[in-house]
């Protein structure tokens, strides 16, 4: 498991980032649950997660922060990454973030995906 934690911090809302290889809905939960064994995950207030099977079938999970699954798949499918699950966490900060939400779930992603590469 790969983790990026303080990637943003956004009026009392904190970002942090996860992946690994999953390869299908089983292999989703079983990250899920791994990554939630850390209390501090397990207590975040939302741990959206997105990926591409193979075959180019998206799964995803709001958790929700409605939409943001989908950011996460597209991005996917851009960077051609496939069986493997990327999960945008959230500490909520009292504080509505309106689309900037959009903008750190991105951010998010891309920081993982170079961190990836490097």
């Amino acid at each position: 498991m790969r983790q990026l934690t303080g990637v943003i911090s956004d009026r009392g809302s904190k970002y942090a980032v996860s992946g690994g290889p999953a390869r299908d809905r089983a292999g989703v939960d079983a990250f899920l649950k791994d990554l939630k064994k850390d209390k501090k995950f397990a207590k975040a207030t939302h741990n959206t997660w997105a990926m591409l099977m193979a075959d180019g079938t998206p799964l995803k999970g709001d958790d929700g922060e409605s939409g943001a699954g989908m950011v996460i798949v597209r991005m996917l499918e851009r960077a051609g990454l496939t069986d493997h699950v990327i999960v945008v966490t959230r500490w909520y900060g009292g504080k509505h973030l309106g689309g900037d939400r959009f903008r750190h779930v991105q951010d998010c992603v891309t920081a993982y995906l170079d961190d990836l590469k490097a």
